[in-house]
């Protein structure tokens, strides 16, 4: 079987169009409408201080990790999605690590994100990877949700 592929999305280019389709699909199916950004996905990607780095094989796209240069120092992941069927396979991980890669050439010091404290999975992936949980935030996500703010600093 083919190996995934991972992918820098460049909106400019007209070939991107159905993979922008494909992951506002799975933006949709795996995020909860509030949090999802399927209605602003193109919009956010062109933003110049804004990437997205997919996976694909063939026609299908397995996941994607967005990222925000949020400043000359500090980077935030905005988003790390992985189809349901393929989680657990390394691929989330792999995104992750593209993307803060991408970040890290940009001589960014910091990368933080969001994360749901029951997203289990996640938080165990993140905290592989070095990052720091900062702070809980109450009803981030929701009145009844609340999220780490994690943190990965670099030696610069």
């Amino acid at each position: 079987m083919k190996k995934w592929e991972l992918v820098e999305m460049d909106w400019r280019k007209n070939s991107c169009c159905c993979d922008v389709e494909e992951i506002v699909r799975l933006e949709r199916r795996i995020f909860p409408k509030h949090e999802s950004l399927s209605e602003s996905l193109i919009r956010e990607l062109k933003k110049r201080n804004s990437g997205l780095i997919f996976a694909k094989r063939g026609d299908e796209i397995a996941g994607y990790a967005m990222y925000s240069l949020n400043s000359s120092l500090c980077a935030s992941i905005t988003k790390l999605a992985v189809k349901e069927e393929y989680r657990g396979q390394g691929l989330g991980e792999a995104l992750l690590n593209a993307a803060i890669q991408k970040c890290r050439t940009r001589k960014i010091q910091r990368v933080c994100l969001h994360v749901d404290p029951l997203r289990t999975p996640a938080v165990s992936l993140y905290n592989k990877l070095g990052f720091q949980i900062d702070h809980l935030i109450e009803g981030y996500y929701s009145s009844d949700r609340n999220a780490y703010r994690m943190y990965l600093d670099f030696d610069v």
